[in-house]
């Protein structure tokens, strides 16, 4: 099984600053990390997830680059086909889509112009035609929400195929997962919620008849130096309520070793550590990780 670790940067500020986003890339290169991850969230401060993606692909040559995650309802299916085929290509296959619904905030969900009720039905019906486009020959579709006839993208991923990725932990979408996806990265969870989880998506998979590869199991693990905002225990209360927070959100780097391991116990291989809060020095906060959990690489 190979153990990758990545980073995400969720929704942080100073990624809007290239006096800070610019070393902060080349570190996580130099360091070893395998990929990076930017969330979407229109009213935040954290840029587009594709455009700074592609930036830090022009600065790079080995890391991958994955969307935690992006917003798929609501975007022009084909240009989002041919500007992920692009830049995956331009990164020589280092791209790692991932895609979700958008975060349950009215006012997000009305930016991109979908009803809170479509979502699911588009979403579901935009995976498989996505997939159809990053492959040879025109596309023809006639559905609820698109309509193509002989739409033919080029060029095509140098990834063939490209895996999707999915997050979530509700039922209705582990199930989704299993259908549609390649891959599961879930957040704000425990091993055993994990394990649990993988072993729905794995069961909707063989109901449709498809292959999860058992690499495709990855976790975006949050951790903390301290105490947590009152919007991450929110979550918590949410997600996991009565499970105690340092289950979910561990402390310290060695703390953050210490859940990979646990996760890895239960079959995941994928890892995208996120940082609760800003530390005093972010060059430092990386070497501080790299030295704690990249030796679980493999």
């Amino acid at each position: 099984m190979k153990i990758r670790v990545g980073f995400g940067l969720g929704t942080r500020s100073f990624t809007n600053d290239r006096s800070t986003f610019d070393p902060f890339v080349d570190s996580l290169e130099t360091l070893g990390f395998d990929s990076l991850w930017l969330s979407e969230r229109l009213g935040g401060e954290c840029p587009d997830p594709l455009v700074g993606l592609a930036y830090a692909a022009g600065r790079t040559t080995r890391m991958k680059f994955g969307f935690s995650v992006m917003v798929l309802p609501g975007r022009n299916l084909a240009v989002l086909a041919k500007e992920l085929a692009s830049l995956d290509r331009l990164s020589n296959g280092r791209l790692l889509p991932a895609f979700g619904l958008g975060v349950a905030d009215v006012h997000e969900q009305s930016a991109f112009g979908v009803q809170r009720k479509q979502r699911a039905r588009m979403f579901n019906e935009a995976l498989p035609l996505l997939k159809q486009m990053w492959e040879d020959g025109p596309v023809t579709h006639h559905g609820e929400f698109y309509d193509y006839d002989d739409v033919e993208l080029l060029p095509k991923p140098t990834q063939q195929p490209i895996d999707i990725w999915l997050g979530g932990a509700a039922d209705v979408e582990l199930r989704r997962c299993g259908r549609f996806g390649d891959g599961w990265l879930p957040s704000f969870c425990t091993p055993e919620m994990a394990a649990e989880g993988w072993t729905v998506v794995n069961q909707a998979a063989d109901d449709h008849e498809r292959f999860m590869d058992p690499e495709h199991f990855g976790v975006l693990v949050p951790y903390s130096h301290g105490d947590l905002p009152a919007s991450y225990k929110t979550i918590l209360d949410r997600r996991a309520p009565g499970v105690d927070p340092e289950e979910i959100i561990p402390i310290g780097h060695d703390g953050l070793r210490e859940q990979l391991e646990r996760f890895i116990e239960v079959g995941a291989s994928k890892f995208v550590p996120i940082l609760v809060g800003e530390p005093d020095d972010w060059f430092a906060e990386l070497e501080g990780v790299a030295e704690a959990v990249l030796p679980i690489q493999t």
